[in-house]
């Protein structure tokens, strides 16, 4: 059986370049997950987000999340529940704006070790971008690019844990879904297992891996890369022991940011065919909002319908 793809990026600075970069595309294109090892972010900061992001859940987290659990019966239930997760979830921004001022109850210790844990892991995005335009035969920072709209890209972290569960035959911790965004890295707990993924029919762990960074591929490098690489369902399975901790960060296109299939990867004969839609993130999103859990196919065949509107756009945005 094919193993979780783990990519040492130490090694593309060496002469195994080559094979590195063809560990990525063949998990690009076959798994839509990878686990990263060597990514050159300080294993010093990702041990002190991890005990902070711990601390804070017990302090500030844990006691909200029993009262919601016990307001809505969730212990007692006794028949499958399809419209909650098993999750107590806290939102950052980063960019285009930072929103961490405004949380009051983070302490300072937190905010300034995430605002640099932030700034690792932006580099780190957009490092990968640019390695998945060289798989792919784009323009280096074609990616970026795209991403960029008029006023950069949307960047946020989802911090989430999730308490021992008392019924997990019954709830999911995170239902099954595709991620609407552009490239997302994860910080996972690497004790406490939960993530799978959705391949050939069966779901498949993704193995937890001390101060690794799982990587997933959004909706719209699907779109983008017009197919070439797909967005993968996964979900979080609720265990009845231990507390799993996830810190997922997406970068993702900015709100006026046109998405569509890159011109170099559209062949002769299907320009007449159009698989996947033209559209503005935002008008994406929003749709998401609802669908979230659904499948993705029916999305953008939805986004057909309002890709006249990319054409309303003036300015540099509307050429990319």
């Amino acid at each position: 059986m094919e193993t979780f793809p783990v990519i040492d990026m130490g090694k593309l600075n060496t002469q195994d370049r080559a094979t590195t970069m063809d560990n990525i595309k063949h998990a690009c294109e076959n798994w839509g997950f990878f686990e990263l090892v060597n990514h050159g972010i300080s294993i010093e900061l990702m041990d002190t987000v991890e005990r902070l992001t711990k601390e804070h859940y017990n302090k500030c987290m844990e006691q909200r999340f029993k009262e919601m659990v016990a307001r809505k019966g969730l212990e007692s239930a006794e028949s499958e529940i399809s419209d909650l997760d098993w999750e107590s979830t806290l939102f950052l921004r980063h960019l285009p704006v930072s929103n961490m001022s405004e949380i009051p109850d983070l302490e300072d210790e937190f905010r300034k070790a995430m605002k640099e844990f932030a700034l690792q892991l932006e580099k780190l995005a957009e490092l990968l971008l640019d390695l998945l335009c060289e798989n792919l035969g784009l323009e280096k920072g074609y990616l970026k690019k795209v991403f960029n709209g008029s006023k950069g890209p949307n960047f946020g972290t989802k911090v989430s844990n999730y308490p021992p569960c008392p019924k997990p035959d019954l709830i999911k911790g995170l239902r099954a879904h595709t991620d609407a965004g552009g490239i997302i890295l994860l910080f996972q707990d690497d004790k406490v297992s939960g993530l799978q993924l959705l391949k050939n029919g069966n779901w498949i762990d993704v193995p937890p891996l001390r101060h690794s960074i799982v990587v997933n591929l959004g909706d719209q490098l699907e779109v983008i890369s017009n197919g070439k690489y797909k967005s993968v369902m996964h979900r979080v399975i609720a265990q009845t022991d231990g507390n799993r901790m996830s810190l997922a960060s997406f970068y993702n296109p900015g709100n006026d940011a046109v998405i569509s299939p890159a011109p170099a990867l559209v062949k002769e004969n299907e320009r007449s065919e159009i698989i996947y839609p033209k559209f503005v993130f935002d008008d994406y999103m929003k749709l998401y909002a609802g669908l979230k859990f659904q499948a993705k196919e029916p999305r953008f065949e939805a986004m057909k319908a309002v890709e006249p509107n990319v054409n309303n756009l003036v300015g540099p945005i509307a050429t990319v």
